[in-house]
């Protein structure tokens, strides 16, 4: 069994932040593969189904972005599943709109989500980072980071977030098991239909 999980913050309020890609990713997925409707439960929003040939349980943490790790591992202790067996989808200021990479292991970038993250499952999960773009540097850096991924898309964002939304989502199938480069390159190719 796998779990790929989407960061973000819930509420309508956050519904269409930057920071909440990850959660319009797995409810892409979600609709796309046919998943029951969500549930609470370990304090996330969770849904059990099927993508290809593997069972998933697909997980959206409501416990606010610096605390997503609470969740997720208590998550996986129930069904005793290991990190390397979680996939990640999380927004990426350090990658320019539209670009995709995917890793596992390695730093948190500064994200407070993966922070969470690793201080409660360690840093061996695969990470599916989804680019939104840097907001530029000044010196009120950390305010203008955080004023920019807790705000929304706007209409230039529309066209490219539709197509990463898309190839995720239409490549989910081949993501789990996958060699990191066969999966970009199968993303890479989806995006340029």
């Amino acid at each position: 069994m796998y779990v790929l999980i989407g960061l973000g913050n819930p509420g309508a309020k956050y519904a269409l932040n930057r920071h909440n890609i990850g959660f319009m990713a797995v409810d892409s997925i979600a609709d796309a593969y046919r998943f029951p409707p969500f549930k609470l439960k370990f304090s996330a929003m969770i849904s059990e189904g099927t993508i290809g040939e593997h069972r998933v349980i697909l997980c959206k943490p409501m416990t606010y972005m610096n605390l997503s790790g609470q969740s997720v591992g208590e998550l996986l202790r129930f069904h005793k599943i290991a990190p390397d067996h979680v996939y990640v989808i999380h927004d990426d200021l350090d990658l320019e709109t539209g670009r995709i990479k995917l890793k596992i292991g390695g730093g948190n970038g500064g994200h407070n989500g993966l922070k969470s993250l690793d201080q409660h499952i360690g840093k061996e999960y695969w990470r599916v980072r989804l680019g939104i773009g840097h907001p530029g540097h000044s010196s009120r850096g950390e305010e203008i980071v955080a004023n920019y991924v807790l705000s929304n898309f706007n209409r230039n964002d529309e066209s490219w977030l539709k197509s990463i939304l898309r190839a995720v989502c239409e490549e989910a199938d081949s993501l789990f098991g996958s060699h990191p480069g066969e999966w970009l390159t199968r993303v890479s190719e989806n995006l340029r239909r």
